[in-house]
């Protein structure tokens, strides 16, 4: 078995998993559909290490499923943050009209930057450092956010609908 084939598989089974999962939970699909999107585009923020939390303040406020939010942010994982990170990186600076980093980012760097100087309030390091990358990353992640929100709860919501109306 070729190794596409292998990455096939393994992403079926994923799809196959987590459409489970979902049709499991409690509620309705529209509720577990947007609940999920907002967990996934939630993962496009380059709030790192608050998607889980965001996730659910929103999902809550919206009356959206907590579970599936939190399901959601399974989009964001070590194999998809630094292609997210790029894309919204370059995305930002597009939409800011400014020049992307030469150099490639550190993004490791960046984030352990950015905790260290919230932790020790060094407002300093925040604007001189961090800020010129993280502003346009907020930025680049708007777009991304919406489609990836739209796109998936709408394709999520078809599909639990369709499931339920086969009786499965």
């Amino acid at each position: 078995m070729s190794l596409l084939s292998k990455i096939g598989l393994g992403l079926k089974n994923i799809y196959n998993k987590t459409l489970n999962k979902l049709s499991a939970l409690k509620g309705t699909p529209q509720s577990i559909a947007k609940g999920f999107a907002t967990g996934a585009a939630m993962s496009f923020t380059p709030f790192v290490g608050f998607h889980l939390v965001l996730s659910l303040i929103v999902a809550k406020l919206t009356k959206q499923n907590g579970v599936a939010a939190a399901l959601g942010t399974i989009v964001g994982n070590p194999w998809t943050f630094p292609f997210i990170w790029y894309l919204t990186l370059h995305t930002g600076h597009f939409m800011l009209g400014s020049e992307a980093p030469k150099l490639p980012v550190n993004f490791k760097t960046l984030f352990s930057e950015l905790f260290h100087a919230v932790i020790k309030l060094d407002f300093n390091a925040f604007i001189n450092d961090i800020w010129p990358v993280y502003y346009p990353m907020l930025i680049g992640c708007i777009p991304f956010y919406i489609g990836v929100w739209w796109s998936l709860s709408y394709l999520i919501k078809r599909v639990l609908t369709q499931n339920s109306n086969n009786g499965g």
